[in-house]
């Protein structure tokens, strides 16, 4: 089954409600500029030929074209998946490693097939926190989804606190396409990233994956420079 590439919110409400008939849904949140997501156009295609007759509709939603879907799932970072089965959310992954998806694929699958075993097994299981090192790597996905990334209290529309809003003014003053990520929805995160980054507060700015500060710092850099985020983007 191809992926089909959503056009509208009309033809995203048929295709995850009127059009359902039981089937796993996999939503695909990605942008044209974003890197990690023009490697994994090709292979979200791919796992979809292969499971073409696994009752699973693979869905493409263009997070800046289709704004308002994206903010319905809360969309903070791309590549992003929403996997839902009659109309609740089973699991939610951000970033672009296929492998960790089709697992997840796989997961969504059997809890459909026999979701009182995966109850099961999931009440013996003792729940386990992320080890700092798993989120070290996540860490390091997050800040390369996008050639810019903003670590911010809140989203872009609806920045959570003064500091985060006056950075993302300068991002929009300047014309920088970016991404971003809400730090409030995931405390480990959060937390973690004081240490990942040697910075204690937030917002926090990434362009290719390095860090370039807070909002202090990026106001004296363009003082010093005002082209200085096209400066940056290019050099690294």
């Amino acid at each position: 089954m191809a992926v089909i590439d959503i056009q509208d919110q009309d033809q995203f409400t048929q295709l995850t409600t009127v059009d359902v008939q039981d089937k796993l849904i996999s939503l695909y949140f990605h942008t044209n500029w974003a890197e990690p997501c023009k490697q994994l156009n090709q292979v979200y295609q791919v796992i979809s030929d292969d499971l073409s007759n696994k009752d699973i509709s693979f869905l493409a939603v263009d997070a800046d074209s289709l704004n308002d879907i994206a903010e319905l799932f809360e969309v903070s970072a791309v590549p992003y998946f929403v996997l839902i089965h009659n109309g609740t959310i089973l699991k939610e992954l951000s970033g672009a490693d296929p492998k960790e998806f089709v697992n997840t694929l796989d997961e969504c699958k059997k809890f459909i097939a026999n979701p009182t075993a995966t109850n099961q097994e999931d009440e013996q299981q003792e729940p386990q926190g992320e080890t700092e090192e798993q989120i070290n790597e996540k860490l390091i996905k997050l800040t390369n989804a996008a050639p810019v990334m903003l670590f911010m209290k809140g989203s872009p529309s609806e920045p959570k606190c003064g500091f985060s809003r006056q950075l993302v003014g300068m991002l929009r003053e300047h014309q920088v396409r970016f991404g971003f990520f809400d730090i409030l929805r995931d405390s480990d995160v959060r937390e973690q990233m004081k240490k990942f980054s040697d910075w204690p507060t937030f917002p926090q700015l990434y362009i290719n994956g390095e860090f370039q500060g807070g909002l202090d710092i990026i106001k004296e850099s363009l003082e010093d420079d005002p082209d200085y985020f096209q400066h940056t983007i290019q050099q690294q």
